[in-house]
């Protein structure tokens, strides 16, 4: 199954200055003002790198790379080692603490049932993140995978790492306090790669990433460039049965053509029990309380909502649970049947767009940017471990792990750097 290895890392320096001014989130939801704030904060920002811009980017990327690394603003570890990566954070005034192993992760095209995805994946992300690759060579940001842990040996070498004293520890202007613990110890270092060796890893965040990294280890194979280590890439793994692992829902925003609110709900009456509420500010919690049933908040304007509630409870395909997800239903039986948004289009998001924030959801509503909302509850880790080992990928963004990795804690080079 799974093979991992220590990293040789490569990281910020105490030239860089404060390493929480340095790091970013994942590219694909940083907006173009976003990375010109994180840049203001410092010269250094990651995201110069993992999201490059002007005219020929990819080589500026690799410049500038090459520059920070000579002028000792990057630095690679002088010792393999894995790291513990740990997230203490607040949800709606609960408190959280996950940890994960930052390693390296061998690399498997899904149809070895390894490395499992649970999301479809968009062509021109992936052509993206290869071209960057090709030219940094360089994993600037971790996948996040899942594994399955039940003697907890894993979890046993984590929880010493972190009675240590940490490498690195900040909080975020989210208020998320990110920790960083080394494992050097031959011991516990053999121990965990023992216990991953019979282990699946489910992908939960970086399916673009993963494939990318696929695809590029074929194009080094092809050219007689794949060498000792260049099969692997950067992964952050953390054990499914973790009580910190928290995922939001992905909110469906309909836009670029009308909804007809009194059409729509006479299509769905026959398969859907509808109610009207008066408060849409009440929608998320009254769509928990329907977490048995498939269940969604239709927002259209105005003050209220209309609660969707499917009836009764159609025979799904046998497919791991994938015709029965939450999305799966809103996507076939409403988007796709009634409003007739089709999966080509969802795929190219001519009609359909996404945010996690019911906030910007209903507001984007109200502005007249979009006709309609789709609101939902989140899916949850035991329907993506169902859906990955059937083989099937959920729609596109069905998941939004939270809170995200930071890049930049840990980056891996895949070349020959002293």
């Amino acid at each position: 199954m799974a093979e991992i290895r220590p990293i040789r890392a490569l990281r910020y320096t105490s030239k860089a200055g404060s390493l929480s001014l340095n790091v970013c989130p994942p590219y694909d939801i940083i907006s173009d003002e976003e990375r010109a704030d994180l840049i203001k904060g410092s010269p250094y920002n990651l995201v110069r790198l993992e999201k490059p811009e002007g005219a020929d980017k990819y080589a500026a990327a690799s410049d500038l790379l090459e520059n920070w690394l000579a002028n000792g603003i990057l630095e690679r570890d002088k010792e393999e080692c894995i790291y513990v990566y740990g997230e203490d954070f607040e949800v709606k005034g609960e408190r959280y603490s996950l940890k994960g192993i930052i390693c390296l992760c061998k690399l498997y095209p899904f149809s070895e049932g390894v490395v499992l995805p649970h999301e479809n994946t968009l062509s021109h992300a992936k052509a993206d993140r290869f071209e960057l690759m090709k030219a940094t060579l360089c994993n600037f940001s971790s996948i996040y995978g899942l594994y399955v842990d039940e003697e907890a040996m894993v979890t046993s070498v984590v929880k010493s790492a972190a009675a240590r004293a940490p490498e690195q520890c900040f909080t975020d202007d989210e208020g998320v306090t990110h920790t960083l613990w080394r494992i050097d110890d031959p011991a516990e270092t053999a121990q965990i790669i023992r216990a991953m060796a019979d282990k699946q890893i489910f992908i939960a965040d970086g399916h673009h990433r993963y494939e990318t990294a696929v695809k590029f280890k074929e194009y080094l194979t092809e050219r007689g460039e794949c060498t000792v280590g260049r099969d692997y890439v950067l992964m952050t793994l953390v054990d499914m049965d973790n009580d910190g692992l928290v995922i939001f829902p992905t909110h469906r925003l309909i836009h670029s053509m009308p909804v007809d609110k009194d059409a729509l709900l006479s299509k769905l009456s026959d398969k859907f029990d509808i109610e009207e509420y008066d408060n849409v500010r009440l929608a998320e919690s009254i769509l928990a309380r329907h977490t048995d049933r498939k269940a969604y908040a239709l927002y259209t304007g105005g003050d209220g909502f209309t609660l969707l509630t499917l009836k009764g409870m159609p025979e799904f395909k046998d497919d791991g649970g994938l015709s029965a997800l939450d999305v799966s239903v809103l996507h076939d039986m409403v988007l796709e049947d009634c409003l007739g948004i089709d999966k080509e289009n969802m795929a190219a998001q001519r009609n359909l767009r996404y945010t996690r924030d019911i906030n910007e959801a209903v507001e984007s509503v109200r502005s007249g940017e979009s006709s309609a909302a789709f609101i939902l509850n989140p899916t949850k880790v035991g329907e993506i471990k169902s859906v990955s080992l059937s083989g099937g990928k959920m729609p596109q963004k069905s998941t939004y792990f939270y809170p995200k990795l930071k890049t930049g804690l840990v980056m891996n080079t895949i070349k020959d750097r002293n």
